[in-house]
C-alpha cells in the first residue's frame, strides 16, 4: 500500500502516525526509498522502508464502520486465553505486533478479564494500557472525539463482555481457537 505525505497512518505497537515525508536513503546497499513517520503520541520520528511497510504492518486508520465492529467484538463475552503466563504473554505480543485493532482489541479485552480476576504482572499490565491507549486513540482520531469519550464507551463495551463472559482458557501447548 502506498501513503502519501500528509496522510495518519498506523505504525503497530506505537499508534498513530502522520507520514511527514517520503524519501530516498543512500545506504550501504543501495538507495532505501521509506516514509518517514511522525508518532502523534510521543512527536518521534520512524523511518520506514517503503519495501517493509507491509510486512511491519504499517497500515491506514481504521474506517468509521470498522469501529462499530471493534466495539461489539469488545462486548460480546467471549474470551479465549492461554492458561500460563508465558503462554499468553507470548500470543499478546505476537498480537500486538500484528497492527491490526481487532488484534490489540483481544488483548485488551483478554487482559481486563484477567485484571479483573487477579492482580497482573508488571509486564501485562504494561501491556494492557497500551492496548487500551491503542484503540481509545485511533478511535478518537477517527471519529473526531475527545479520546475520554471514547474511553467511556470502551469501558462499556468491557464491561458488557465482561459481566457475561465464560472465557476459554487453552492448556500449554495448544493453537489458537478457530471460528470454523
Amino acid at each position: 500500500m502506498d501513503f502519501e505525505i500528509g496522510d495518519k497512518v498506523v505504525y503497530p505497537n506505537h499508534g498513530i502516525g502522520v507520514v511527514e515525508e517520503i524519501q530516498a536513503r543512500a545506504t550501504e546497499c543501495g538507495e532505501i526509498k521509506g516514509y518517514e513517520l511522525r508518532i502523534l503520541a510521543n512527536d518521534s520520528r520512524v523511518f520506514v522502508p517503503h519495501s517493509s511497510a507491509c510486512d511491519i504492518g504499517l497500515r491506514p486508520m481504521v474506517r468509521a464502520s470498522e469501529v462499530r465492529k471493534i466495539l461489539d467484538m469488545l462486548s460480546d463475552g467471549r474470551i479465549d486465553q492461554h492458561n500460563n503466563w508465558k503462554g499468553r504473554f507470548k500470543e499478546n505480543s505476537d498480537k500486538m505486533r500484528t497492527g491490526s485493532l481487532f488484534e490489540v482489541a483481544n488483548v485488551l479485552k483478554g487482559l481486563t478479564f484477567l485484571s479483573r480476576q487477579k492482580s497482573l504482572s508488571f509486564r501485562e499490565k504494561r501491556m494492557l494500557d497500551r492496548a487500551r491507549f491503542l484503540i481509545v486513540s485511533e478511535i478518537a482520531a477517527v471519529e473526531e472525539k475527545p479520546c475520554s469519550v471514547v474511553e467511556e464507551r470502551v469501558e462499556q463495551a468491557l464491561n458488557s463482555s465482561l459481566t457475561s463472559s465464560r472465557p476459554r482458557q487453552r492448556p500449554v501447548g495448544s493453537g489458537r481457537r478457530s471460528d470454523a
